[in-house]
């Protein structure tokens, strides 16, 4: 059981807020961190790894306080494997070596290797490797200590849909063989959706929400037959009438609004493409 109830004061977009973080997650659980950009998720992680120290509060894994008062226990004694949104590698180091320096086992980081389909890549050097092979060696390393807690800081944004789709895939599968728990910061909701057991809502540093992904995401589709997040690219008037161009999921899609509909919506806006029917319909989002 992970159990984070605490305090920090941090600098936002829109000047100070506190991050006020109770909840708590069960061992073995895949659970994400969802909201805003500038709302504290990232922090969580950091907090709970011990890459940061909290204001005040109380940190508790599996019954060992890592952080309680003025006492914290250092980063490496707190039995976490940490996935950057940027990998964190050593440029200058094989993809061998990367794992070693993490830990030196060699039978694990072949073992590892063999899972995530890197053995070929063994002495390779990471500025040679692709953003997916890239991934899956931090993922290797993150895993060679063989943590209680993983923690993934949007590892997954940067990458194609194919690629993305194959490392989700990874993911399940070492959540299932390791039943070590996740914590996941994403702003994909599907996946979300694919991965996770329960949904942390995160809002200008509180909790707003503990929900199954179904309960958070579905019930934003009320008596829609059918439901997309889209960004508006572009919008023009012609007569009556706007058309809205929108993207959903890499693809264009062209949308007529009347005036009504129109009204309040920009260029750059996030919205919910949705049909009843077949009338089609835009509804903005907030800046999650």
């Amino acid at each position: 059981m992970i159990k984070i109830d605490i305090k920090k004061r941090l600098n936002g977009a829109n000047g100070e807020f506190v991050l006020n973080a109770n909840l708590q997650i069960n061992r073995g659980e895949f659970v994400c961190l969802y909201g805003k950009s500038g709302s504290g998720k990232t922090t969580i992680l950091r907090l709970l790894a011990g890459f940061e120290t909290p204001d005040s509060g109380e940190i508790v894994v599996n019954g060992v306080k890592f952080y309680s008062g003025s006492k914290s226990l250092p980063p490496q004694k707190r039995n976490i494997g940490y996935l950057f949104q940027d990998y964190a590698l050593f440029d200058n180091m094989s993809v061998y070596k990367n794992l070693l320096y993490a830990k030196n086992d060699t039978k694990k980081a072949d073992e590892l290797l063999y899972k995530m389909d890197l053995a070929l890549l063994k002495n390779a050097k990471i500025q040679k490797l692709s953003g997916g092979q890239k991934q899956r060696v931090a993922l290797a390393r993150a895993l060679m200590r063989d943590p209680e807690i993983l923690l993934l800081d949007e590892p997954l944004s940067a990458l194609d849909i194919k690629t993305r789709e194959n490392l989700q895939e990874y993911l399940a599968k070492i959540h299932a063989q390791h039943n070590i728990s996740i914590i996941l910061v994403s702003h994909d909701v599907a996946e979300i959706y694919r991965l996770c057991e329960r949904v942390y809502v995160v809002d200008d540093g509180k909790i707003q929400s503990a929900l199954s992904p179904k309960e958070l995401f579905l019930k934003q589709l009320g008596s829609q037959k059918l439901a997309f997040n889209a960004k508006i690219l572009e919008l023009n008037e012609s007569d009556s009438v706007s058309v809205a161009i929108v993207l959903v999921a890499n693809q264009l899609c062209k949308v007529v609004l009347s005036q009504t509909e129109a009204d309040g919506l920009r260029v750059g806006d996030d919205v919910m493409l949705s049909a009843k029917a077949f009338a089609m319909s835009l509804k903005k989002l907030s800046k999650f």
